[in-house]
């Protein structure tokens, strides 16, 4: 009997997926757990948090992937208003400057750059480095701008799963 695919038996793997049980990255998971539709652009998360996350998810090898599954429900409603996104834009924009003076991005960016441009951009830069602690705490950061002081993020997604 073959088992079925559930938040609580996934494991992430690479690139997009039809359903659950074909697999699932990051993203797929977070709207698994958001209750949306199963997609890779959950509605639930915040852009910058999901582009960084999907370059991430598909630039690593499959063990240290599996330190993504604690992130992904700390993301999930982390989709709020311009001023948080912006906030965390000037995180993601300091962390690539924060890179050597050679940085081959560094050209790249400015501040009216895309939010899926910059998640990625900040993927690629702790990819390049090969710093995967400091990219599940960049996420974690990430995740915390916005979040009420409990840690919850300040919008949860209105679905059943976090109906009250």
């Amino acid at each position: 009997m073959r088992e079925i695919a559930s938040h609580q038996t996934i494991r992430l793997s690479r690139g997009s997926h039809r359903s659950p049980g074909t697999g699932a990255c990051a993203m797929e998971l977070a709207s698994m757990l958001a209750g949306e539709r199963f997609t890779d652009h959950p509605r639930a998360v915040c852009p910058i948090l999901a582009a960084f996350l999907r370059r991430y998810n598909d630039g690593v090898d499959d063990e240290r992937r599996q330190d993504l599954l604690p992130l992904v429900p700390l993301v999930v409603g982390t989709r709020g208003p311009r001023a948080v996104r912006a906030q965390r834009a000037e995180l993601c924009h300091a962390e690539v400057a924060a890179l050597s003076r050679a940085c081959r991005w560094r050209a790249a960016i400015g501040r009216r750059t895309s939010a899926r441009f910059l998640g990625e951009l900040c993927a690629e830069r702790f990819l390049d480095a090969h710093d995967h602690a400091g990219a599940l705490a960049f996420v974690r950061a990430l995740a915390s701008v916005g979040a009420r002081e409990d840690g919850v993020p300040a919008a949860l997604p209105e679905t059943r799963a976090y109906r009250r």
